[in-house]
């Protein structure tokens, strides 16, 4: 069994709401769900093997009042409780608060160190982990392409930024206004083709080893899972390699602060959690895995449904 949770997004600061204006983020109550959901997992018996924490774990806000060592520190002890390793996706609001270079010296890096030798490229946060046998899980690092958390002068940088004024006009690039691909937006990001070339190797070998897969990643790669604008820029050629093999039965993604299901025309479960940060407070949105040889249950609590999610 495993620990799920989204977008937690905390910051010290008042309620605010969301871009539009219109759902209500609770700022420093997402701390007090956090502290929540770890208790609720500390008492599951047998223990949770790991918990995977789906991005967004600090609010941008941080940045702004110079607090983002001082709200990770808080949130990293939180899970800490727990005593099982946590392992983090890295979504748009790490980088409103840290450079990737700063990001890789904090609790937040939780790539093993050993495998550094088969990462798909230098400055990538791709990985995978077998939590047992003939299972898997891949964390995919859907800003490696990306203008947030890239240094202006690096090719990933360039090459993110031309595809996004291409396909988007706005003079704010976060603005989907009017925009055909309405997901071409600076808050997203994307896959390099070398993270998409190790991606295929990773399941290949799951393939040949009869391995059950579970690819997680901050933002959704499948638009029945998500609303059009949440996606990862080109999460056709994700899909195109989870689609060319047999191992992966789900990929968890967070993001889309209200949560979304499908289940594909490939029999892949794509799960894309609710997000903490706007949660009422007498509520909380999180789950635990538990992972059987034929199915996967969720047992959400709060916001988030229980769901069998057979394979």
């Amino acid at each position: 069994a495993f620990g799920v949770i989204a977008d937690i997004q905390y910051a010290d600061a008042e309620d605010g709401y969301n871009f539009g204006g219109y759902q209500r983020r609770y700022y420093r109550q997402s701390l007090h769900l956090l502290w929540d959901a770890v208790e609720a997992w500390a008492a599951e018996r047998p223990p949770l093997a790991f918990v995977l924490q789906l991005g967004d774990i600090i609010d941008g806000l941080n940045a702004r009042s110079g607090e983002s060592e001082g709200a990770l520190a808080q949130v990293l002890a939180a899970l800490g409780q727990l005593q099982v390793p946590v392992h983090h996706a890295w979504g748009n609001h790490e980088f409103y608060n840290f450079s990737r270079a700063r990001l890789v010296h904090t609790g937040l890096n939780s790539r093993p160190a050993e495998t550094t030798a088969s990462l798909p490229a230098e400055n990538c946060q791709a990985y995978h982990f077998s939590p047992s046998a003939r299972f898997r899980i891949v964390v995919l690092d859907t800003y490696d392409l990306s203008i947030v958390g890239r240094e202006p002068d690096s090719p990933h940088y360039w090459e993110s930024l031309q595809l996004l004024r291409e396909k988007n006009p706005n003079d704010n690039l976060n603005s989907p206004a009017g925009l055909e691909e309405p997901r071409f937006v600076e808050f997203n990001g994307g896959f390099s083709q070398a993270q998409l070339d190790w991606f295929n190797e990773v399941l290949k070998f799951s393939d040949e080893n009869q391995e059950k897969v579970v690819v997680m990643g901050h933002l959704p790669i499948h638009p029945n899972a998500s609303n059009r604008v949440c996606l990862a820029w080109n999460y056709e050629d994700a899909l195109s390699v989870i689609h060319s093999h047999q191992c992966v039965v789900c990929f968890l993604a967070g993001h889309l602060h209200d949560g979304g299901y499908c289940l594909d025309s490939h029999g892949v479960h794509h799960l894309t959690l609710e997000g903490v940060i706007e949660t009422p407070p007498e509520s909380n949105a999180f789950g635990t895995i538990y992972v059987y040889e034929d199915k996967m249950v969720l047992k959400g609590r709060g916001r988030i449904s229980d769901r069998v999610m057979h394979f």
